[in-house]
């Protein structure tokens, strides 16, 4: 139990060399690898989350758990496939067209990877069509869209199109988030959710899986 809460202390410190020699020690010790994502990975990116949000973390911090989550799960991540253990849900994430910033939208996608979910980063600048084609190759049940420049938010709204266009926008729930955009942006886009931070966006994104 000791290695369990000095891992857990490792991946919200941010230490991802010891974070990775102590999964190794607990996958040597025969525990359970979906314990170990369920009971020790997310509850710790959900303390870093929690700590951004009172002002305890910054991004430097948050960008450091997430580095020592990925370490963890680069061993723990074959041998969940192994045993056939399904991930809370798919989510395809990508900045929108014209936008080349990928900061924000790499730490949504490790907080989504660290809470439970498979994520197919598309990276940045993806157009709607590489998006409309993502989630035909991957069927997620979520998608989200970031843009960091008030230029590129209307990208948001043409992938919302693209989306209806070819049929698709009933299959998936799609939430927004960056720092330009707003509630009242996704609300006028038509998105599902609107996320203000990496943190909140793993909660929004279990909460549409619900809706």
């Amino acid at each position: 139990m000791e290695n369990l809460n000095d891992l857990k202390s490792a991946i919200i410190a941010g230490q991802d060399v010891e974070a990775k020699v102590l999964v190794q020690k607990a996958i040597d010790s025969n525990r359970n690898p979906q314990d170990l994502v369920h009971d020790v990975l997310i509850p710790a990116m959900d303390e870093v989350g929690q700590k951004f949000e009172s002002g305890e973390y910054f991004i430097p911090e948050m960008l450091l758990a997430a580095r020592a989550m990925k370490a963890a799960m680069e061993l723990l991540q074959p041998l969940l496939a192994k045993s056939g253990i399904k991930p809370i849900a798919k989510v395809v994430l990508g900045t929108v067209q014209g936008d080349l910033h990928d900061i924000g939208k790499n730490l949504v996608a490790s907080m989504l990877e660290g809470g439970g979910f498979e994520v197919h980063d598309l990276g940045a600048d993806v157009s709607p069509e590489r998006f409309v084609q993502a989630v035909h190759d991957h069927s997620p049940e979520l998608v989200g869209l970031s843009a960091l420049l008030t230029t590129t938010m209307p990208s948001m709204g043409h992938t919302l199109k693209a989306f209806e266009t070819a049929g698709i926008r009933e299959k998936v729930k799609v939430m927004v988030g960056g720092a330009p955009v707003t509630i009242e942006f996704s609300d006028s886009i038509g998105a599902d959710g609107y996320a203000e931070s990496a943190s909140s966006a793993v909660a929004l994104a279990r909460s549409l899986l619900k809706s």
